[in-house]
Formats: C-alpha cells, sequence, structure tokens
C-alpha cells in the first residue's frame, strides 16, 4: 500500500499517469466478440487553434460514457480525430501569412498547402496534449483526419455517387459570398447581425418624360445591375404603368416595369427594383421573366466595368459616391437611417454579398425526405433533450439546395475535370486517363461535406468489410452542442442514412453553450474566454470534469464559476481524505475487497450498504439517460454525507475500541464501499481513482477496466435507512442543542427523549454505544411517556421530541421565539402540503406513490406541528 499525502494535490496525482494507461494499452478496445460493441467518434476539432471549455464539455461527456461502458463490460471504443476546417483554417494561415508580407497568390497553391499542412501539425499536437490533460481514453492506433487517405476516398466515393444520382448539380445561382476570403458560404455560415444602414428613396424616370417612379433601397450600388422594376400583380395604384419602360439613373439603359407575384404592396413604395444577379428573390424574378443577369461585382468586393466610373471602387465606398451623384443629378428623393440584420461571414467577420456565381450544389429535399421518414420509425436517431428533433426536423422541412464548392486552396478538390478542348465535364473519383487534355476544378469542398461523413467514414467506409465498420457501425452516441444541429448533425444523419441505409448513431446528447459568470457568451471580443488548460493547472482535469458534468443538464447552457471549481476541489480533497483514513486503518495483510458477511452487519452497516445499494442503481440509470448533474447529485450526498460525515465517524468507534473481531469487520466494510464510490466516480474523476484504487489492495492493474458496481439484493434493507435516519436525527438535534447553548461534547447533558411510538425505543437501546459515543449523556431518558421538564431546549424531529434541561442555561423567552418561528414555519408546510393534495390535476396524474408521500410528509408535520405547540404550552407555564 502507498502512502498518501496529507492534502490531494492534483498535479502530482495526474503527472505521468496518462503516459502509463498508454503505454499499457488500456484505450484500446477489449477485443471480446461477445462483448457488446460501444462506440463514440470524437466530434473533431477544427486544427484552427487551442481547445476551449466548449471542446471540454463535450469530451468530459464522452468520456465519462466511453470509462462507464467500458467497466460495466462493452467492447469500447473512442475514436479520436480532427477536422481540416477548410475556410477558418485557411483564413487563420493567411492571416499569418499577411504578417509576414506574404500573399498565397504569389505563393502558389502547392507551396501555401504545404505551409497549411505546417500549421495542422503544428495545432493537431497541441490539440493532442489537450486531450491527454483532460484524461480522454482514446484509442489513438485508429486517429483519423479529414483530409487523410481514407476519409478523401469516401468523400469522392460519395460526391460521384450524389453526381450519378442528379443530387448534385453544378449551376448559376445567388450564393452567399465572403469578399475578403473570396469564396462561396452556405447559409448556416452566415451570421445576420444587426447594423447601421439606410433606406435610399431614388426617381426612375419613365422614358417617355411623363414622370417617374420612387424606388426603396439599401443598396444602390447594385442598381448598375437593375434589369425590370416590378408591381404586385393586380395593385390598383401601378396598373396603368406595367409595360412602361424606366431608365435606369446614371446607366441611361432601359428596363420594364414588370407584375411578379414576389412584391409585396405594403413595403415602401410597392415598386421594387429587380436585380437578379445580387439578390436571391430577384433571380428567380429574373427566371420567371427571362430577364438578363448582369454582376457588377469583382469577387473581392470591388466594381467591376459594369459600374462605369466607380468600377474598381469598394462596394461601400462606390454607394458612397453613387448617392452624392445621384443627389446631385436630382434622382436622389431622400435617405432615411435604418438599423437592419445585415449577413456577415461567420468566419471573416465581412458583409456577405449575395451574387450569381457558378457552383456546386447537392440537391437537399430528396435527402431531407429520407431523413424524415425515418424519424417516424424505430431506427430514428434519439435526441436528448427530446424537444431538438423539432430543430432537426423543422430545418429538413425548410431545407435549402446545399452549395459546397468553395473557392479555396485548402480542402477536397472537387472531383470534376473539363476538357481544355471540347468543354465536356468528367466527374469520377479517379482523374481522367488522358490528364493533360483536362483541367480538375480549382475549387475545393466545404468543410461540412466531409465531416457529415466522419461517423462511418472514420471507421473504413465505403469498405462495408472492414472489421471496424461492421463492429462498432452505426455508432451508439454522439456528443455536441446544440448549436450546431444545422451544420453537422443534420448531415451526418442524411449522409449516414442515404449511403449506409442506417443512422449514423443511436442517441444525439445536446448540451448548452458555456458562458461566463455574467451568462455572457464566451467570446474573443469581449475577453472572457477560459482556457481549459489553465483550469486543469490549478485545480486539476478530476475537478474541471466533475465541473462539467455535475452542474449542467442536457440542452442547457451552463455558467463558468471558479467558486463551484474550488468546491470540486474540496469534494476531491474530502475524497481523498476519506480514502487516506481507511487505507491508514487497514492492517498490514488486508486483502482486496470483498463481499462482506451480511449476518454479521450492525444497523450501521445495514443502513450504509443500503444506502450503497440505492446509489449505485440511481447512477446507472442516470447516466444511461444522460442525466449527468442528477447522478452527480448522488454520488456527493452519498459520498460526503452518508460514507464521510456518518459511517466513517460511526465506524471510528470499532477502530478505537479493543474488539479485534469487530474492528475487522469494519475495515472490512470500509475497503468495500471505498473501492464501490472509486469505481462509481471513476467514469468522471480518472486520475484520482486510480491513484487511491492503486494505494489501497486490490486486483489488476488498473480501475479503468475493473467491474462497474452492481446493486446486490442481500443490501437490500429499508428498515435499517428508516432506523438510521431516526438515529441520524436524533444525534443532529442534540448537536445543534449543544451549539446554540455551547455545551461542548465533553461535556455530559441531561437528555430525554420522548417517542410518539415506544417501538422505536429499540434503536437507540441497540445502539447504545453510538449514542453514548455521539450523545455523551449524563442521564438519558428514552420513553413514549415521558413528562417535559418546565425548562428545556426543545427539538422536535420526525417521531421524537427532545429535551434538554438546561435550567441555568436557557432563557425561556428566547426558548418561546424560537418555538414560535418553528410553529410558523411546521403551519406553512402543513398548508402548502394540504394545498398541494387539494389540486385534483396533481391527485389525479401524480404516481401513486408520489401521492402517498405527500401525504405522510403532511401528517408528519402535523404531528411535529402538534409537539412544538405542545412545548410553546409548557414553556408559558413555566414562567
Amino acid at each position: 500500500m502507498t502512502d498518501l499525502a496529507p492534502k490531494y494535490n492534483p498535479n502530482e496525482v495526474e503527472k505521468g499517469r496518462y503516459q502509463e494507461w498508454l503505454d499499457e494499452d488500456l484505450f484500446k478496445p477489449s477485443g471480446d466478440k461477445k462483448a457488446h460493441p460501444y462506440s463514440i467518434v470524437i466530434p473533431p476539432p477544427n486544427v484552427t487553434g487551442k481547445l476551449h471549455l466548449g471542446h471540454a464539455w463535450d469530451t468530459a461527456i464522452q468520456d465519462t460514457l466511453i470509462r462507464f461502458k467500458r467497466m460495466e463490460g462493452y467492447d469500447t471504443l473512442y475514436l479520436p480525430g480532427m477536422d481540416h476546417a477548410g475556410i477558418a483554417t485557411q483564413a487563420k494561415v493567411e492571416a499569418k501569412l499577411r504578417k509576414q508580407g506574404k500573399d498565397r497568390h504569389q505563393m502558389g497553391r502547392e507551396a501555401f498547402v504545404k505551409q497549411v499542412w505546417d500549421w495542422k501539425d503544428e495545432y493537431a499536437n497541441i490539440i493532442k496534449g489537450q486531450w491527454a490533460k483532460m484524461g480522454l481514453s482514446l484509442d489513438y492506433s485508429r486517429e483519423r483526419f479529414t483530409l487523410d487517405k481514407g476519409l478523401s476516398k469516401a468523400v469522392r466515393k460519395v460526391f460521384v455517387q450524389l453526381y450519378n444520382e442528379g443530387l448534385i448539380y453544378r449551376g448559376e445561382y445567388i450564393i452567399n459570398w465572403d469578399p475578403e476570403l473570396q469564396t462561396a458560404l452556405s447559409d448556416i455560415e452566415v451570421i445576420h447581425k444587426d447594423d447601421k444602414g439606410a433606406f435610399y428613396h431614388i426617381k426612375y424616370p419613365f422614358v417617355d418624360g411623363s414622370g417617374f417612379v420612387e424606388i426603396v433601397t439599401t443598396r444602390p450600388e447594385t442598381m448598375f445591375g437593375d434589369t425590370a422594376v416590378a408591381v404586385a400583380p393586380g395593385d390598383e395604384r401601378y396598373k396603368d404603368i406595367v409595360g412602361k419602360e424606366l431608365v435606369l439613373p446614371l446607366v441611361g439603359r432601359h428596363i420594364p416595369i414588370i407584375e411578379d407575384q414576389h412584391v409585396d404592396p405594403e413595403f415602401g413604395t410597392g415598386l421594387v427594383k429587380i436585380t437578379p444577379a445580387h439578390d436571391p428573390n430577384d433571380f428567380q424574378v429574373g427566371n420567371r421573366h427571362n430577364l438578363e443577369r448582369i454582376n457588377v461585382m469583382n469577387d473581392d468586393g470591388t466594381m467591376n466595368e459594369e459600374a462605369g466610373k466607380y468600377a474598381g471602387m469598394d462596394r461601400f465606398e462606390a454607394r458612397e459616391a453613387l448617392v452624392k451623384d445621384l443627389k446631385k443629378e436630382g434622382y436622389l428623393i431622400k435617405v432615411e437611417p435604418i438599423v437592419h440584420s445585415v449577413g456577415h461571414s461567420e468566419r471573416s467577420g465581412v458583409q456577405v454579398e449575395p451574387r450569381l456565381s457558378k457552383q456546386w450544389f447537392v440537391k437537399m429535399k430528396p435527402l431531407a425526405e429520407e431523413v424524415l421518414k425515418n424519424q417516424k420509425t424505430d431506427g430514428k436517431v434519439n435526441f436528448v433533450p427530446e424537444r431538438f428533433e423539432g430543430t432537426l426536423n423543422h430545418w429538413m422541412e425548410d431545407v435549402h439546395d446545399w452549395v459546397i464548392s468553395r473557392q479555396l486552396w485548402w480542402g477536397h478538390r472537387i472531383p470534376a475535370w473539363y476538357n481544355k478542348k471540347t468543354g465536356e465535364t468528367y466527374v469520377g473519383e479517379e482523374a481522367p486517363k488522358d490528364i493533360e487534355n483536362w483541367e480538375q476544378d480549382p475549387d475545393v469542398l466545404d468543410t461540412w461535406f466531409s465531416s457529415a461523413l466522419w461517423p462511418f467514414s472514420t471507421l473504413g467506409w465505403p469498405d462495408t468489410d472492414n472489421p471496424d465498420f461492421k463492429r462498432y457501425f452505426p455508432t451508439n452516441t454522439l456528443v455536441t452542442g446544440y448549436d450546431i444541429i444545422f451544420f453537422w448533425v443534420s448531415r451526418m444523419i442524411f449522409q449516414g442514412l442515404h449511403f449506409t441505409k442506417k443512422r449514423p448513431f443511436k442517441d444525439v446528447v445536446l448540451h448548452g453553450l458555456m458562458r461566463d459568470e455574467q451568462g455572457r457568451k464566451m467570446s474573443k471580443s469581449l475577453g472572457n474566454g477560459v482556457d481549459p488548460m489553465d483550469v486543469v493547472d490549478k485545480y486539476g482535469a478530476d475537478a474541471l470534469r466533475w465541473f462539467l458534468l455535475n452542474g449542467t443538464a442536457p440542452g442547457q447552457d451552463t455558467r463558468y464559476d471558479p467558486k463551484k471549481l474550488a468546491a470540486a476541489w474540496n469534494f476531491i480533497n474530502k475524497i481523498w481524505n476519506a480514502s487516506r483514513f481507511v487505507i491508514m486503518n487497514l492492517p498490514e495483510d488486508a486483502k482486496p475487497a470483498h463481499m462482506p458477511d451480511t449476518t454479521k452487519f450492525d444497523l450501521a452497516d445495514s443502513w450504509i450498504f443500503d444506502r450503497l445499494n440505492h446509489t449505485v442503481s440511481e447512477v446507472t440509470r442516470l447516466f444511461d439517460e444522460y442525466k449527468f448533474g442528477e447522478a452527480g447529485r448522488e454520488l456527493y450526498n452519498f459520498i460526503w454525507n452518508d460514507f464521510c460525515d456518518w459511517y466513517i465517524e460511526i465506524s471510528k468507534v470499532a477502530l478505537n475500541g479493543d474488539d479485534e473481531e469487530l474492528k475487522a469487520r469494519k475495515q472490512e466494510n470500509l475497503i468495500w464501499i471505498l473501492d464501490q464510490i472509486l469505481r462509481l466516480m471513476h467514469p468522471i474523476m480518472p486520475f484520482v481513482t486510480e491513484k487511491l484504487w492503486l494505494s489501497m489492495p486490490h486486483e489488476g492493474k488498473s480501475i479503468m477496466t475493473a467491474k462497474y458496481p452492481e446493486t446486490h439484493a442481500e443490501f437490500e434493507n429499508k428498515q435499517a435507512d428508516s432506523d438510521m435516519a431516526f438515529l441520524i436525527e436524533v444525534i443532529k438535534a442534540v448537536r445543534n442543542i449543544r451549539m446554540e447553548v455551547n455545551a461542548p461534547m465533553s461535556s455530559q447533558i441531561d437528555i430525554m427523549i420522548q417517542l410518539d411510538d415506544e417501538a422505536n425505543k429499540h434503536i437507540l437501546d441497540d445502539n447504545a454505544e453510538y449514542v453514548e459515543n455521539f450523545l455523551h449523556p449524563k442521564d438519558l431518558q428514552v420513553a413514549a411517556d415521558i413528562e417535559a421538564p418546565k425548562l428545556a431546549k426543545t427539538a422536535v424531529i420526525p417521531g421524537a421530541q427532545i429535551f434538554v434541561p438546561l435550567t441555568e442555561l436557557v432563557n425561556v423567552d428566547d426558548e418561546l421565539k424560537k418555538m414560535e418561528k418553528e410553529e410558523k414555519r411546521l403551519e406553512e408546510e402543513v398548508q402548502r402540503a394540504e394545498k398541494k393534495l387539494a389540486n385534483q390535476g396533481f391527485v389525479a396524474h401524480a404516481p401513486e406513490a408520489v401521492v402517498n408521500k405527500e401525504k405522510e410528509k403532511k401528517a408528519d408535520y402535523e404531528s411535529q406541528l402538534a409537539g412544538v405547540r405542545e412545548r410553546m404550552k409548557e414553556l408559558k407555564e413555566s414562567k
């Protein structure tokens, strides 16, 4: 047995432990083909930087589940990997190069991509170091990367198959364009936020000189691309001008007035300029009316030659100059300042520009219908909390085609080639044989295209005979934040169903966002982010993991709170001290924990083993239901309150006594319960439980592979639970009285216990040694017919009233005031119970056991209230 330091030091406990686990190959699947498989593939972090608290939260839950299932005997796989994160990583590397005075276009594609690979290697090593500090039991022999050879093969196969099925197509559509990164964005890569802007009211004159119409726009710089003005069909105000032509201000081009259902007659003037190349709705209008599409901007957000003298200007600079000229030429009616919601690039932060572009798209409707259909079957993906299934379904019901091409260099090249001579398009998993006549599409695929395949591509697909794919797919549980249901969860589901005909995971466990102490979202701009590795350095990984699991409920946001981290450390220190006490009190030849002989249990033994049974049962159930916060509360209450504060203290009586046989039994009981506690806690706190378990008599090389606790029928003893609860209440009541009157435990006092039921007398009689040690009475009277003394400190507990005659120490008036407060409290409790039981909805719909429990509480409060009132009467009479 190893000596343990007097105080828990997480740095000492955790140092070197992870490498020992790796050296012993403890993270790999068991290989037991008779065991049920259980698999989690890690949501791959982006190689853009260090992990944040959200990642720590994700992985703490995942690793807890894996360690729990491993101990339950499952053949577990926790598969690691990272995402190349195309647009995000390229943006980071380009920013780094700009500081060095370099530009990717000057470097060329090959040299730039090499720079990104160097970045990836640097940050992948940092992330692995963070995984190690968190104690994640990942099987690194199966580590994957979204740009590795196997995943690239899967991506090409998926692209080609979807193309051949008519579900991938190339065409000109309005897309979201990032002028800084110069790439297309999907709808969900656009963040809408309020910006200052304006409604610009502009005159569009009739060609025949008969006047003008008033057009309102927020983007006057796009007017160079106007090809019509539209009104709502049947709008009486404009029925006479439909078909007439207008002169485009400052341009001179003639454009028609048309009718289209897109126009809202209630908005603005009821006249809308139509710019098919720069607005998604206008694009549809243009298709219906066969209008020309005129693109007026370059890729970098500057105006092109279509903008005439404004060509080369930045779009916002051109807007300012154009508005001045419109005013000068008499076309500007007014400028009306507004604040409106504008799309911004998630990555660069610049305003997104809707513009016409030739891109590759996934036709989403057929794929979405597969998901919606599957969600109505037994093979659906289960969401925890269940309400988030509605989020998935809503998105699938209102889905738009997905633009998957990105004008980047870092990522999966689109497997499409164009013939230099004929213009023919070839799509295939391999390049054309006569490659010199073909040129590959320069674009890459959206990052989410490859990460959508993550649950099955990481397990060897498209090789469906791969042993890992056959054994571990579908995976069991996906743990992630609710904020990426659209980005990632939904895409994994439709790709998984389409290509494997199975759901990619059985359950999706969603947690919320990590916020700061004030409830604000953590962000770089606010400077309120917290590095989880700093937390580990201060409090230890086990404390961070306990905080992340114990303070949350599925789907809910949580606040970072250093006080809770300190409390977590304190809890671990409590476990450490309890373990140290038990180990120090074991004989030198102590054997590993073994099943105790229940026939020799006293009340405290029967009680603690019944409580252990309850804790094992509840924690196992709550883990399986992903209710980690509730499981944490069960563990905390059992360990701190039942085991440390009561059972260990009660056991000291025997450990310090002369009965060697009783002492040995207590030692055996203590080591069994400690062993079970460490196993229960291991999935959440892997480091400290390993250290403590290896410091006591044990079998096996690691607690990680020890069996998870199970309930035992012979430990069930509800009578002991009830009897011990009574004894504890008596002890607590007398201790409280001693504190109130400043009577230390070293002083003996007279104690009178008036029982509601004489049957409870045996509890105190049978445990006389405990009563003596914890009450330290000078004279103890226990009976149902005790006559209360005139002046005493009084406590009313379920089943009894306790009197400590204190003639010289108690002020009757003070005691009456205390009793009046207690009377008021009990009256409120009775009223609350009566109100609840009078609620027909509660009585009719709550489980019978819950209703009965409420009735019992009401009766208990009424009994205590009667006792308080009787005592008040006696006190008044004593005056």
